[in-house]
């Protein structure tokens, strides 16, 4: 149907005033510009998500989401996207190595990782980050050791997996004893290797993250050194050209993860027996044990995750601190500005999309 012409003579003319004209006019404008942004909006939803899950992904915020533990509706949330469920990664590393290729989409990453994806160019976004418990790491030595304290291990092997958050925590511990890493006998191992050179005395030391490392001081009863802390943070990151393809959808998934976490620590128990019905334990207990403690005492890192929020300043100078650190020791061959990267500009569109929808679902 046609509107009338307000300039027209006649009945028509005479019943209708330019006012009343004027506001179909703007109805049907309203009308027009609503279905157009409608489609538009539609047409941003991505068919898939690939959503990266550490290890197995079976004890994890991913999988509140993935197995809709609590009542968890991925369909409502994100409309037709669909995700695409990624698993198996040992790390975050890998992770991002996948982004720089185009297979993942979405996942989580200690900041360890996202330096080397920064300074290796990786096509990321930074989307919401938060601190990992400060009592993440742990420093295990064998139970009939005489090392008491952090200074008693000047001059012995110390294991740990070069460039990862033991390295730091095991750097900023050594140096508020007044030690450095020079003053020990490191020794560079990745967590199998560190855990099977620890249970035959072949390292005096070993300095990892939970729950292996809480798994191991329960095996071979060892016993933890005080003042041991951990300094990195851990992000949620996706593909850069998804993020800005899709930054509605990506802000939706990143508050989800927060609200699973919630979830988790709201509900330990429940939702760890919920894991170990998928097989996140491989039915043993002493597993199952450590992961219901960890979470209960928020040590994992995901324990902060329900309280992730925006890169700001702070967060992002402590990582910068981290990427300096790890260049001075020449873990990195040339110094990182991720401190620039993480509060570029060119990620505004994202960061404000996720900051309306934590903003709208606090």
């Amino acid at each position: 149907m046609s509107l009338p012409d307000p300039h027209a003579s006649g009945p028509v003319a005479s019943t209708l005033s330019r006012r009343t004209w004027m506001s179909m006019s703007a109805a049907a404008v309203l009308t027009a510009l609503t279905t157009r942004t409608l489609a538009q909006s539609k047409a941003k939803v991505p068919d898939a998500i690939r959503y990266a899950l550490i290890g197995e992904g079976k004890s994890e915020p991913g999988t509140v989401l993935r197995y809709g533990i609590g009542g968890v509706d991925l369909a409502r949330e994100l409309g037709s996207a669909k995700v695409d469920w990624r698993s198996g990664f040992p790390a975050s590393l890998p992770v991002v190595e996948a982004m720089r290729g185009g297979a993942i989409d979405f996942s989580f990453a200690t900041s360890t990782a996202l330096i080397y994806a920064v300074g290796g160019k990786v096509p990321v976004v930074p989307l919401a980050c938060y601190p990992l418990p400060s009592n993440e790491c742990d420093l295990l030595v064998h139970a009939d050791s005489p090392i008491q304290s952090v200074r008693d291990l000047k001059g012995k092997r110390v294991a740990d997996h070069r460039g990862t958050t033991g390295t730091y925590s095991l750097v900023k511990t050594l140096e508020a004893a007044g030690l450095k890493l020079s003053d020990i006998q490191y020794v560079n191992l990745t967590a199998p290797d560190a855990e099977a050179a620890f249970a035959n005395k072949r390292v005096d030391a070993w300095i990892s993250w939970q729950p292996m490392i809480e798994l191991a001081r329960r095996r071979y009863s060892a016993r933890t050194l005080p003042d041991v802390k951990t300094y990195d943070y851990a992000f949620f990151v996706a593909r850069e050209q998804f993020a800005n393809e899709y930054p509605e959808t990506v802000a939706k998934l990143v508050r989800m993860v927060r609200d699973a976490q919630r979830l988790i620590e709201a509900r330990p128990d429940e939702t760890v027996a919920r894991f170990e019905e998928l097989g996140a334990f491989g039915g043993k207990q002493l597993e199952r044990d450590v992961y219901l403690d960890l979470v209960k005492s928020r040590r994992l890192s995901f324990s902060g995750a329900g309280q992730m929020n925006l890169v700001d300043a702070a967060s992002a100078t402590a990582v910068q601190e981290l990427a300096d650190s790890f260049h001075e020791l020449k873990i990195y061959p040339e110094r990182i500005a991720i401190k620039d990267w993480l509060l570029d500009k060119r990620h505004a569109k994202v960061r404000d999309a996720i900051a309306a929808e934590f903003q709208s679902n606090a």
